[in-house]
């Protein structure tokens, strides 16, 4: 087996940052050292002043970590992370939507995706990177779709730059959507709506390195789509959908997670339900995936996954740990090394280091 080599040493200083459900017993926002040769992950501090914040944003300095909470009075909160523990450079912020489930930062703003009110808020950052006391602008959305338990309205999952910078890709499970953004003068913007297979309920999507493709994996149908991506016109085209589980699942089966390999020629993806990883190769480019093969996630409810230094990172909701496995580089596959518990663990963010995967 040929594992990646992520040697820094077992003293390199790297950190990660782990979210965490405190309505499901979560401590909060967790503070881990990652050593550089193993990938293992031990728990130094965590802060639980803000509540459920499930998903996490690391400055590009490494110095502030900007949180959502996702309740539904919805709010966006920064800690300052060069301490021995995470600290709050001031109140949550509110975003003026329910349930933020993810955020990202755009052009000295961060902006989250409301997945309880179907919206984007974008919050500008001062000059020393904490967060102004109010919103600048919200994008609500519109539409349905045919699963009438979880599409009546919409729910934006996820929001994020693309790889140019120029334009905000936002991923709507109720319906059925990817939205292409502008942001202007702080505003969210509306640039086109791209709609994907009925039902499909789409929550995540990632680009490939090259900058010309993203995938985008379903909640509610186990696939991933691949598109084309034009940055020049803003424009996303559906090419094609490539299951994630080999034949139809046995009992629940939730898409979750996506990360595609800094060398872009894997993808691998989580199913909450069946509890695996899923591992699919990359070719023409980027235009083409194929399933090869799926491995036990670690733990019970997958929620996201980080890759990164020859690592993969899962965090497991429900069996309250995050696991982490070395990555083989002739075949993409996850090989388990080690877990750590936190409770109600949903999101897992690593300190900036070069990958070396």
């Amino acid at each position: 087996m040929a594992v990646a080599d992520a040697g820094v040493g077992g003293g390199s200083r790297r950190r990660a940052f782990i979210g965490s459900f405190t309505s499901a017993g979560g401590p909060g926002v967790v503070m881990a050292a990652v050593d550089g040769t193993s990938g293992a992950l031990t728990v130094l501090s965590s802060a639980d002043d803000v509540p459920d914040p499930s998903y996490l944003a690391l400055a590009p300095g490494g110095d502030l970590l900007y949180t959502v909470s996702e309740t539904p009075e919805g709010a966006v909160a920064a800690y300052r992370v060069t301490g021995a523990r995470p600290e709050l450079t001031g109140p949550p912020v509110s975003v003026h939507g329910a349930g933020p489930t993810h955020l990202s930062l755009v052009a000295g703003h961060v902006l989250t995706a409301n997945y309880g009110s179907g919206s984007v808020t974008a919050v500008p950052l001062r000059a020393d990177g904490t967060l102004a006391d109010t919103a600048s602008g919200v994008l609500r959305h519109t539409g349905s779709g045919p699963d009438e338990q979880r599409q009546e309205g919409p729910h934006a999952h996820q929001v994020q730059p693309d790889p140019s910078g120029r334009w905000v890709v936002d991923v709507d499970l109720g319906t059925d959507q990817v939205r292409v953004c502008e942001l202007d003068a702080g505003v969210p913007v509306l640039h086109r709506a791209i709609a994907l297979r009925p039902g499909s309920g789409p929550r995540h999507l990632a680009f490939h390195p090259n900058g010309s493709y993203a995938y985008v994996v379903h909640e509610l149908a186990p696939i991933v789509t691949v598109c084309r991506w034009d940055a020049g016109g803003g424009e996303l085209t559906p090419l094609g959908e490539t299951p994630v589980l080999p034949g139809a699942p046995d009992g629940e089966a939730y898409p979750s997670g996506i990360v595609v390999s800094p060398d872009g020629r894997f993808v691998w993806t989580a199913t909450r339900g069946q509890d695996t990883l899923s591992v699919l190769t990359v070719d023409g480019g980027g235009e083409e995936l194929a399933p090869a093969g799926t491995v036990p996630c670690g733990g019970h409810w997958p929620r996201a996954l980080t890759a990164s230094g020859g690592f993969l990172y899962v965090a497991n909701e429900r069996s309250g740990n995050v696991s982490w496995f070395a990555l083989d580089l002739d075949t993409g596959v996850p090989h388990p090394e080690g877990s750590v518990e936190v409770p109600a663990a949903s999101c897992v963010v690593l300190g900036r280091e070069a990958d070396r995967y």
